[in-house]
């Protein structure tokens, strides 16, 4: 079957990144196939390339997904890009495809749900509750408060250490107008999002933080977007008392959410560990395939 594929550009360039997409369509021109390009364009990233390819589960094994990642990976070189990586659930038809076109599986991603229904909500007020000496909780909803700002832009260093296994990811470069678009891209999408912050009270500066985004009608599942801890920080069981509190705020704050979403690299065994204690169960993995370019 001869497949037409079809590009498309995002015609927006300005921000943080820009999409290329193509569209494969049989003689009929009935869609069967799509691809999906996010190069990055900010410093610290702009080596980067996410790939996202789909083709229709009747039409594989025919090519079709062959010249999808063709032409994105020739757009990826053409865009200057040393890497491009995908990411598919493990086990999927994506899976065995990404490997067999030979990328390299670099990162292996854990994901758990906790049931909000099932939450231990007093366990959560203990922890919440516990004292920690030279710090304090402040939760926000939305955009920064301008106060916060500056130190909470400051603060996103903490993910630059994050366990990313193989992963060619480079580092985000945050600064307070970056933070306040984050927020407002969740806000454009109609959906919520809250922050809670640990502050080193001698200092009175942002440490460390924990993102929860939830859907604009406060019903179906929340997801973590991150949760970081200044290295000069760690070990002061901050982390796991910020999350804490973030689940009794998504209760009390949206009593129809069913659950929390979390997604941890799989070598990120400390994040696991306070999932784990929180109660969040696991439900599957995804990988995280790279194509050096």
């Amino acid at each position: 079957m001869s497949i037409r594929i079809t590009a498309l550009t995002d015609p927006d360039r300005a921000g943080a990144s820009h999409r290329l997409v193509w569209l494969a369509s049989d003689p009929g021109g009935n869609p069967v196939g799509s691809a999906f390009l996010r190069v990055f364009a900010r410093e610290g990233q702009n080596h980067l390339a996410e790939l996202d390819l789909h083709v229709h589960p009747a039409e594989r094994r025919g090519g079709i997904g062959s010249q999808l990642l063709d032409v994105a990976v020739a757009a990826a070189r053409d865009e200057g890009r040393r890497s491009v990586i995908a990411q598919v659930e493990a086990g999927s038809a994506g899976d065995h495809f990404l490997r067999a076109k030979g990328l390299r599986k670099v990162l292996t991603l854990r994901y758990a749900r906790l049931s909000l229904e099932k939450a231990d909500a007093a366990a959560l007020r203990k922890i919440v509750g516990r004292p920690h000496p030279g710090y304090h909780l402040v939760s926000w909803d939305g955009t920064v408060p301008d106060d916060l700002a500056a130190t909470f832009a400051a603060s996103r260093r903490a993910m630059d250490d994050m366990p990313m296994g193989d992963t060619d990811y480079g580092t985000v470069v945050w600064d307070v107008d970056r933070v306040r678009a984050a927020a407002a891209a969740v806000a454009a999408r109609g959906e919520l999002l809250h922050t809670v912050a640990a502050v080193e009270a001698s200092t009175s500066t942002i440490v460390s933080f924990t993102e929860l985004v939830v859907p604009g009608d406060g019903t179906g599942d929340g997801r973590h977007y991150g949760t970081g801890v200044l290295p000069e920080h760690r070990g002061h069981g901050l982390a796991r008392w910020m999350k804490a509190l973030s689940v009794l705020r998504a209760r009390e704050l949206h009593p129809g959410l069913g659950g929390l979403l979390a997604d941890t690299a799989d070598g990120n065994t400390h994040m696991r560990s306070i999932n784990d204690a929180l109660g969040y169960e696991p439900t599957h993995q995804s990988v995280q395939y790279q194509l050096d370019l």
